[in-house]
């Protein structure tokens, strides 16, 4: 399997039990996770060497990061420690018609803190098949993005594939903001993931679809594709399409561009969400794995919809499915029924 590279920021979650508001809670589950570590995860279930990049302080909640990195068999050679803090994340997980809220904690953290002292990024790149990161990364901190830009400099010099999962958040940073730094870096970028929103707040696209409405038609997403496309050389565009009914109910599917030919997957229904924190990073993990392995687009991208179609099942931020779990889903096997 491939050396894969992953790079950004991995938190401390702390989320309310049993779909308690914030309010009631008198306690908090704790999980680790953050967008990059998560797909870091998937690929090394998926059996690729999986090595992610970051920095965490020396103390005990550092090293319990890196453990629960550690203990789904991520590879964390990379990991600088210092600094002060490990970001921390609260969750409220909501249900039917009330939505999840997050609340961030996380400023100063140590990797929104790390300099490029703390990297060689050329050692980090050597022998490696794949690059991923998200907009969430330079989101963090000016020196975040500095590091993002050396990361992806460093991987085009080694020749290695990049992947950007666009990832806006506006509680880090404003989509002005957003576009004058995520614009530049696009040029790095081989296969670009994001859905329409994404797409809009980052690098100013918009698709002709109502999909606040659940509208997902993809003939609106061609047009957009196509442009992006052409804009910035991507080898590959992709959004997930999803349809929120509820808290926890949605629609689910997604839909790729290699340039030449667009190919829609097939549609899940997710009825019930267990836990949908996770669910585009881990929809990256597996449409990298896909396109590392699978002979065609369409074949990657069916893999990586049943990937995230089965995390929406899963409690935390990690997607912990086998190979062969994922595979049983995308063949048409969902029922459901104890293997025995």
């Amino acid at each position: 399997m491939a050396k894969v590279v992953t790079m950004g920021e991995i938190m401390l979650r702390l989320s309310s039990p049993a779909n308690s508001r914030f309010v009631q809670s008198q306690s908090f589950d704790v999980v680790y996770g953050g967008g990059e570590a998560n797909v870091a995860v998937s690929l090394a279930n998926y059996g690729h060497d999986a090595y992610f990049v970051s920095k965490l302080p020396k103390h005990e909640i550092g090293q319990s990061a890196v453990n629960a990195l550690t203990r789904y068999g991520v590879k964390s050679d990379y990991i600088a420690r210092g600094g002060n803090r490990v970001g921390i994340y609260y969750l409220e997980t909501g249900a039917s018609m009330r939505p999840s809220k997050v609340i961030y904690d996380r400023a100063d953290s140590a990797i929104a803190c790390a300099d490029p002292s703390d990297f060689d990024f050329d050692k980090i790149m050597e022998g490696a098949s794949w690059f991923h990161w998200s907009g969430i990364t330079p989101a963090i901190s000016d020196k975040a993005a500095e590091l993002t830009k050396l990361a992806c400099e460093a991987a085009k010099r080694h020749g290695v594939t990049v992947s950007v999962d666009l990832n806006f958040r506006k509680k880090l940073w404003t989509k002005e903001k957003a576009q004058s730094i995520m614009k530049p870096l696009m040029k790095y970028v081989d296969v670009c993931i994001g859905n329409e929103e994404d797409a809009e707040l980052c690098l100013g696209f918009k698709p002709d679809a109502d999909v606040e409405g659940g509208e997902t038609n993809a003939e609106g997403y061609k047009g957009i594709f196509t442009q992006m496309a052409k804009e910035f050389d991507f080898k590959y565009v992709i959004s997930t399409l999803r349809e929120s009914f509820s808290a926890t109910h949605n629609g689910w599917k997604a839909m790729i561009y290699n340039g030449k030919e667009f190919y829609e997957s097939k549609r899940y229904d997710i009825n019930p969400i267990i836990d949908r924190v996770g669910g585009g990073d881990s929809f990256s993990g597996g449409i990298i794995h896909g396109l590392l392995t699978k002979p065609t687009q369409g074949e990657a991208l069916e893999f990586a919809v049943a990937a995230s179609a089965l995390k929406h099942t899963i409690p935390g931020d990690f997607n912990l499915v086998s190979v062969e779990e994922v595979e049983a889903l995308a063949g048409g096997n969902a029922n459901g029924r104890v293997q025995r």
